[in-house]
């Protein structure tokens, strides 16, 4: 039997060599020295098996915005078990024990990354948000079907961007739901570290900002040609973010980061499942979509706490019957009435129009997934006829969730 409790901060180097063992990694001293520092700003659970650090999980206090809203949020990150102490119910009861603070002080629902995707769905956590790698041929100008937007282009120095980009970065989350807060620090150490973590030959982040008020933003890295091997691979742009007001000002900034010099590739991880450019590019055998993931899983922590808090775009009236194996409180019949003006959900006797699993009313909850596809998959049953299109109806967002922040 393993006690959970706290991991004080003198222990943090402990549970960063039991991540390390299970994430099979050996950072270096500059990325160990990272990972502290952000361990020491989370909150850290650990199972212990006498003095020994058997499991560990952390959670960045963040929020995340929601439509209508913006909800405390814990984001889980290091979830790590020993490989001793593996099927012996220790990620149970560390999650156990995680969901039930988050439930104490009232943070409605909690979200986390997934390293395996088949894992976290017993814990009652959906896929919320997905996300595109976008790959652009920069080998020849990129054909467009708007206008790029005509206002000048700025170079910024990543020591000036958090102070400029941070507040603009703010209007945008609000405006679309599965976004986390960044404060100053984390632009800083995070978005803007001078070295790539994952690709030591990756530049330095560069910066390129678009009109005066801004309009929007690149974010992007770059790699040399490589052509001393049997096959030349050409320059590399890593977008690793781009926000803009507008199509013309996306296509601004996109058109900016193809025509640099010396590079024959654009590639953008964790676009928008309805990023613009896939509409006003005009050759799309030129911009290619190369993947599709599930990026954020949000788990609905205290189910009518989470529906009254976000917004809704139509009125619903509807009883759901929620299952969840991992809280009871959230299992059971529930009244939903909400529209524009807010929402009710309180427990209820009559019969059920829509049934499901608190895991795909949480793919549901950011507006990312419709429950009727849910029912044709087999995942959800339509009591009523035409229950899961008019929750659909006032689930509605006007942009897909997205999150790029990995945490």
């Amino acid at each position: 039997m393993v006690d959970i409790r706290d991991v004080p901060e003198d222990e943090i180097d402990r549970a960063l060599e039991l991540a390390y063992l299970v994430f099979h990694d050996r950072p270096e001293e500059e990325e160990r020295a990272h990972h502290h520092d952000l361990l020491a700003g989370c909150e850290r659970i650990g199972a212990y098996d006498g003095a020994a650090l058997v499991g560990f999980m952390a959670a960045h206090p963040f929020r995340l915005s929601v439509p209508g809203a913006d909800l405390p949020c814990p984001c889980l990150t290091f979830v790590s078990v020993a490989p001793t102490h593996r099927r012996r119910g220790v990620l149970s009861a560390l999650m156990a024990e995680q969901l039930d603070r988050a439930a104490r002080a009232g943070r409605p629902i909690a979200a986390l990354w997934a390293s395996e995707a088949a894992i976290y769905g017993r814990f009652g956590f959906g896929a919320a948000t997905h996300g595109l790698t976008v790959e652009i041929d920069s080998t020849r100008p990129l054909a467009l079907r708007v206008t790029p937007d005509g206002r000048p282009l700025r170079l910024v120095d990543p020591a000036d961007a958090p102070a400029l980009l941070g507040p603009y970065y703010e209007r945008t989350r609000a405006g679309r739901a599965g976004r986390t807060t960044r404060d100053e620090e984390r632009w800083r150490t995070e978005w803007l570290r001078e070295k790539d973590s994952e690709d030591e030959q990756l530049s330095p982040p560069r910066i390129i900002t678009l009109g005066d008020p801004l309009a929007g933003y690149v974010v992007y890295r770059t790699k040399a040609e490589d052509d001393g091997g049997p096959v030349r691979v050409p320059g590399l742009v890593r977008v690793d973010e781009l926000e803009a007001d507008t199509p013309q000002a996306a296509a601004a900034l996109w058109n900016c980061v193809a025509s640099l010099d010396l590079t024959g590739k654009v590639s953008a991880w964790g676009r928008p499942a309805d990023d613009p450019l896939l509409h006003f590019a005009a050759d799309r055998d030129q911009v290619k979509v190369t993947s599709q993931f599930p990026a954020l899983w949000v788990r609905l922590v205290d189910v009518p706490a989470a529906l009254t808090a976000r917004g809704w775009a139509a009125p619903v009236e509807i009883v759901l019957e929620l299952s969840d194996a991992r809280l009871p409180a959230n299992a059971g019949r529930f009244r939903l009435k909400a529209g524009p003006d807010g929402a009710s959900c309180e427990p209820a006797r009559a019969p059920a129009d829509l049934g499901l699993d608190a895991r795909d009313l949480a793919a549901c909850y950011l507006g990312g997934t419709a429950a009727a596809a849910l029912v044709r998959a087999g995942l959800a049953v339509e009591h009523t006829p035409g229950a899961a299109a008019a929750l659909d109806a006032a689930l509605r967002t006007e942009l897909l969730p997205h999150t790029l922040d990995e945490f």
